[in-house]
């Protein structure tokens, strides 16, 4: 018998390009990001100066179209990487460039009309604008199917009327991607999505949610109240635009499974420093089996993260049978252990970790959310299922 070698789909470490992305990314937060931390938690806003920073930088395009300034190709694992090392900072402040370009940008790149991508996508790769998605509402949130937000077609375009919930970048945004029912009487095949511009008349901006992370990201309640929006400014086709949310699910799953291996990371780093000087009982804490099996059961839990989000990353980019399987799962399980090890690490910090100064208090607000936004756990579960013909 033969045994035919096969090619793998995925490697279980970084290539020599993508380790240098990350050591650029690390200098970056270093010196551009985590000395103004304490300040953008504090004022609840994102830090503007970092904008042309981080388009200098190269990050606000990646897998974006060339013509519009972007990287080109798909590059799944970069997006984690972004998303990871600015996470190490803040949550917030990394969700704010990641909702922009990330989530944002690829509805231009797939189905914007050349026009739509010039006047809109360009500038955003170039720091000059800031995209949000206005998907979720009051009363729909994983079941997007639901959405009772309206689009009626008139003469020369069409007249939203709703609202919309949790929309990052909300308040900040130069451009929108809302999404709306052009055809009330269905579900999946009645919705559409448009460009809204905060300067259309009859749109709306709610006061900044109180959370309780992602303190330095803009969160806002939309309104829509007859919001005349240009028949140019449809994004792909009448009545796909659940279908076009569908595709872009998988990135924003991936790269929140980047920002939790941030704060998984994070946390237990300072808990293995903090392990080592620690003293009580005449040892460091971290002599003891209580305190060192629970490390170790942090690092081997991150560990495993790690490898199923890069295995999902390239099986998404390789367009692998597989791929929403693994995504979700990746989604799940790096979601979930973030959070586990962010408890881990205030439980080693003790009283230490409930104050800020320790951002051990900041990674455990922030890691939170992950297990909500962009699919709850519940649905990455019925995903998963599904794939398995249950």
């Amino acid at each position: 018998m033969t045994i035919t070698a096969l090619t793998p789909v995925s490697r279980s470490e970084l290539d020599g390009v993508h380790l240098e992305f990350r050591s650029v990314l690390r200098a970056f937060v270093r010196d551009q990001v985590l000395p103004i931390v304490d300040e953008s938690e504090k004022s609840k806003s994102f830090p503007k100066q970092l904008w042309s920073k981080l388009a200098g930088l190269g990050v606000l395009g990646i897998g974006l179209p060339e013509h519009a300034g972007g990287t080109g190709e798909a590059d799944s694992v970069a997006m984690m990487i972004f998303a990871e090392e600015l996470s190490k900072a803040s949550g917030g402040i990394a969700i704010t460039p990641i909702a922009s370009s990330y989530l944002g940008g690829p509805y231009l790149a797939k189905f914007g009309t050349p026009s739509q991508q010039k006047t809109y996508l360009e500038p955003m790769i170039a720091g000059k604008m800031v995209a949000a998605i206005a998907i979720t509402e009051p009363g729909a949130g994983s079941d997007v199917a639901g959405i009772s937000s309206v689009a009626r077609k008139v003469d020369g375009g069409y007249l939203i009327n709703g609202s919309k919930i949790f929309i990052t970048n909300g308040g900040i945004a130069d451009w929108l991607i809302v999404a709306a029912k052009t055809d009330p009487a269905e579900r999946h095949k009645g919705i559409s999505q448009f460009i809204v511009l905060p300067s259309d008349a009859g749109f709306g901006v709610g006061r900044p949610l109180e959370k309780l992370g992602w303190h330095s990201s803009d969160t806002r309640e939309l309104r829509f109240d007859d919001c005349f929006v240009p028949d140019d400014r449809l994004v792909g086709e009448v009545g796909r635009g659940f279908y076009q949310i569908a595709s872009a699910f998988q990135t924003e799953r991936l790269v929140l499974c980047g920002m939790a291996l941030g704060h998984a990371q994070v946390c237990l780093d300072l808990s293995l420093e903090y392990a080592k000087q620690r003293m009580a009982f005449g040892h460091t804490i971290g002599k003891f089996q209580a305190i060192r099996h629970q490390l170790a059961q942090m690092a081997i839990d991150l560990k495993t993260s790690r490898l199923l989000a890069l295995d999902a990353a390239q099986k998404l980019d390789a367009n692998a049978h597989d791929s929403l399987s693994v995504v979700s799962m990746a989604k799940y399980h790096c979601c979930r252990v973030a959070n586990t090890i962010a408890d881990h690490a205030m439980q080693v910090f003790g009283g230490m970790g409930y104050l800020e100064e320790t951002r051990i208090a900041l990674h455990f607000r922030d890691a939170r959310i992950l297990r909500i936004g962009g699919g709850t756990d519940e649905i990455m579960l019925e995903v998963v299922a599904k794939q398995m013909g249950l």
